[in-house]
């Protein structure tokens, strides 16, 4: 089988467009090509790098700390192209920014969910590894991100994510004239009872690409709508964009410390003050 790639354009990726000198180490992962505008308003300066089809790339700057982001638009596919390409392109951690259901009572339209895990509900990751392989986020990542929702003051959850390829049947939802999919019935009350936090499209994907190639990834997600009380909303999406661009701030101090330290891995005996 050839090792090579097809494409023969050596200097930028195919589908995102962009090379080396066009993103920093870390890269913001939102689904939303128009969600970018929002998480660079955040930012010290940015510039817009690359855009092609639903891939929307822009690099700049947070509190000094370099920083890019990547539109991947809907669903697992499309993100595991991004984080491929991104990968070649020497990216070394990945944040996805997104909206999310949220399944559990206490969890307040507007409230972030910060993923430590996810099931692997979508297609594309099985392709990559079997069945049984974890989706886990990075530790650092999600110290970073819990770091920033608590210097920021929003509410936040931790625990798994379930990742779906569908957002009608596959998260339980009636499809076009009330079509039903097997199972839809018991889907989130199932998830629950397993104290699954929340369902999105890409999360369970990202993680598991960059656990196959060394990588650091992480996702933080805000509530648009609980399943369990009916309430919906397109509240708080600034939260998540924020929340994410400090945490690539304090991952970057996270990184200098243990540099200074002499060790690999960030842990409790290291301080960021």
């Amino acid at each position: 089988m050839p090792r090579d790639s097809e494409d023969p354009n050596v200097d930028e990726q195919y589908h995102l467009e962009v090379g080396p000198d066009d993103v920093a180490d870390t890269v913001l992962l939102p689904g939303n090509p128009e969600r970018l505008e929002k998480i660079v308003a955040f930012w010290d300066d940015h510039e817009i790098r690359a855009h092609h089809r639903e891939y929307r790339t822009a690099t700049g700057s947070y509190e000094e700390t370099p920083i890019s982001v990547t539109s991947t638009g809907i669903g697992s596919p499309s993100a595991a192209i991004a984080v491929e390409e991104l990968a070649r392109v020497d990216v070394e951690t990945f944040i996805r920014v997104g909206s999310c259901g949220a399944i559990q009572p206490e969890m307040a339209v507007g409230d972030l969910v910060i993923t430590t895990g996810a099931v692997r509900q979508e297609g594309t990751s099985d392709e990559y590894v079997r069945e049984d392989y974890p989706a886990a986020a990075d530790y650092e990542v999600v110290s970073a991100l819990v770091a920033a929702a608590e210097r920021l003051g929003y509410e936040y959850h931790t625990g798994v994510t379930m990742s779906a390829d569908s957002f009608y049947a596959g998260q339980g939802r009636p499809g076009f004239e009330d079509f039903e999919a097997a199972g839809a019935d018991e889907l989130v009350d199932d998830l629950k009872a397993a104290n699954v936090k929340n369902i999105e499209m890409e999360a369970s994907a990202i993680l598991t690409l960059a656990n196959l190639y060394g990588l650091r990834a992480g996702a933080v997600c805000t509530v648009y709508a609980n399943r369990e009380t009916g309430e919906f909303r397109t509240e708080g999406e600034s939260r998540a964009a924020e929340t994410a661009s400090l945490a690539t701030h304090l991952l970057a101090k996270m990184d200098a410390v243990k540099r200074e330290a002499g060790v690999d891995r960030w842990h409790a005996g290291l301080s960021l003050e």
